[in-house]
């Protein structure tokens, strides 16, 4: 069973259904989606929101190896994408050397806002963890405690890891930045990380096309075998 952790925004719940309908279409083998969404981690995820988050789940997403029971692997990606390969081809990269297994962007974003009038932030590693590959039995160090009290950049620069060594490479394809990197067909996951399609602002991203559509697939529903039921005399 392959285990992925989606991020939940309240502020675009749509995103995060089409991120996860996106899977499951391509999906050559069982999968097992959970939403990171803060109403079902009370009592878990105490933080208190940051003027610097970005998303609901800027932080819980490093409860993924804890909520998977810190056993065998499991994957995150935040909620902004859309995946276009067989997630199964990424759970086959799983390599016991690493902790964790990241696209290792050289990301120095060029806007100082970003959607929803965030603030853009600029640090290392940018964007390592919007798609993490978890060796969980080797994530221990993520307790609730510790992703409560932890500053954003210990968690996102993986200082709880003690070791860089520890994080290992996934290929580019699997978390492709739109409207940062050049477009590419060969793409597993696009990451709209300035803004995607779901607002209108950005109806006309790199590759808003592929997620309209997408998303047009989560609203079908086949109408021709709906039929109401007979009615019947007193």
């Amino acid at each position: 069973m392959i285990r992925v952790f989606i991020g939940y925004s309240r502020a675009a719940p749509v995103a995060s259904s089409v991120a996860a309908l996106s899977i499951n279409r391509r999906a050559s083998q069982p999968v097992a989606i959970t939403h990171l969404a803060l109403n079902q981690l009370q009592g878990l995820y105490t933080r208190p929101h940051h003027e610097l988050q970005s998303t609901d789940f800027s932080f819980s997403r490093f409860l993924t190896p804890y909520l998977a029971g810190f056993d065998g692997w499991a994957i995150f990606m935040d909620d902004d994408m859309l995946v276009l390969d067989d997630i199964a081809r990424l759970w086959a990269l799983r390599d016991e050397r690493y902790a964790v297994q990241v696209v290792k962007h050289n990301h120095v974003p060029k806007e100082d806002v970003k959607f929803l009038g965030k603030a853009q932030t600029k640090y290392e590693k940018k964007n390592w963890s919007s798609v993490m590959l978890f060796n969980c039995a080797k994530c221990t160090a993520l307790t609730p405690d510790y992703v409560n009290s932890a500053t954003g950049l210990e968690l996102h620069q993986f200082k709880w890891l003690g070791n860089d060594d520890l994080i290992g490479e996934i290929p580019h394809r699997w978390n492709h930045l739109a409207d940062y990197d050049p477009y590419e067909k060969d793409v597993a996951i696009v990451h709209y990380t300035i803004g995607g399609p779901f607002y209108d602002e950005f109806r006309d991203c790199s590759y808003s096309k592929e997620w309209l559509e997408e998303r047009a697939q989560m609203l079908h529903c086949d109408q021709s075998k709906a039929k109401k039921p007979a009615k019947t005399g007193a």
